[in-house]
């Protein structure tokens, strides 16, 4: 599958996903802890790589075309 997920989208995804993991700590309902953990997850998940299936589906890239050829 192509990467989907640019430089900056990346970078709030990761700061997103620590956060969210974050607050799953301080919750005190058990259901909002894994809520939070499993879309903390996700967005590390999705940060890590560089592919978003919802994006694919909608046909959305956040990659700028100069970078296209330099991804890992």
């Amino acid at each position: 599958m192509e990467k989907t997920v640019g430089s900056i989208d990346r970078i709030i995804r990761i700061i997103a996903g620590l956060i969210l993991i974050i607050i799953s700590f301080i919750v005190s309902s058990v259901i909002l802890k894994i809520i939070f953990i499993i879309l903390g997850i996700i967005a590390l998940v999705t940060a890590a790589t560089r592919l978003c299936l919802l994006y694919s589906l909608l046909g959305i890239s956040t990659i700028k075309e100069k970078d296209k050829g330099s991804l890992p």
